[in-house]
């Protein structure tokens, strides 16, 4: 496919960055999350090979045949989210991926791991206009700890390791496009809302159907992080799909309507690895 974009210069000024993201925080700390959504997604804590505890929920398939097995996917919060109650991570598209249509649909284990307060997915600046060069190749602690809990799961679940998904939502899509690149490949699509990856790394996704949205007015994370990486996707012929798809008129919140989408559920679940 070919993508033809224009990425704009443009000015952050520092200040409305650091009011959106306070607003963001303030907003996400007074986000409630329902007893009810709590009993389906099971809590439970990871210690990792290194040390680490990583607080996360689980949501299982409402029945579990036995012998069959079931696709996983992997959820990555924003930062609002971040902490270690174990609950608030559960604010963004738990729900969604937790409703009765979804499940009768789309049964599936959903994980959603909780970074520390004082860490990120990637250890990178999201609200650079571009991202060229900003991932390190080292994980970060939460990251490591995070893809150590993926491969345990896999193992110690009945999983059909064919249909491995990472979805992640503004400092959550920076961490869903760093997962993604990991060798050995791990999943079988990225769905990657508002966040930006690094252009540079554009060779390693070669194989893993992509689908980018992104709000045109993100006040947060520059629409240009999601252009350039269409960008270079396309200029390493990326294969075998790219989506991308733009919300006019929409800031930082665009994983709402995301999330709610049919087609995106479906065409989230319709993938499998080789």
């Amino acid at each position: 496919m070919r993508v033809r974009s224009r990425i704009p210069g443009v000015i952050f000024p520092i200040l409305a960055i650091l009011a959106v993201l306070m607003t963001l925080n303030a907003s996400n700390a007074g986000a409630q999350v329902s007893p009810s959504l709590l009993e389906k997604y099971r809590g439970e804590t990871f210690s990792s090979s290194s040390g680490t505890d990583l607080p996360y929920r689980i949501l299982s398939p409402e029945k579990i045949e036995s012998g069959k097995r079931y696709p996983l996917v992997l959820f990555l919060h924003g930062a609002g989210e971040r902490g270690s109650d174990n609950r608030k991570q559960l604010v963004h598209a738990a729900s969604d991926f937790a409703s009765k249509k979804r499940q009768d649909e789309f049964p599936a284990f959903v994980i959603f791991p909780q970074c520390p307060t004082e860490h990120r997915w990637v250890e990178s600046d999201w609200t650079l206009p571009s991202g060229f060069g900003k991932f390190d190749r080292k994980p970060s602690t939460a990251m490591a700890a995070t893809l150590e809990l993926l491969d345990h799961l896999c193992t110690s679940l009945p999983v059909d390791l064919k249909r491995i998904y990472v979805t992640g939502l503004s400092m959550g899509g920076q961490g869903a496009w760093f997962a993604a690149a990991q060798k050995p490949h791990r999943f079988a699509a990225l769905l990657e809302v508002c966040g930006g990856g690094d252009p540079s790394w554009a060779a390693d996704y070669a194989g893993i159907p992509i689908w980018a949205l992104h709000g045109q007015n993100d006040g947060v994370v520059p629409i240009s992080r999601a252009r350039e990486m269409v960008i270079a996707l396309t200029g390493a012929g990326h294969a075998p799909e790219i989506r991308y798809t733009e919300y006019p008129g929409v800031g930082h919140n665009s994983w709402t309507q995301t999330y709610k989408r049919d087609d995106v559920f479906s065409w989230l679940f319709s993938q499998q690895s080789p």
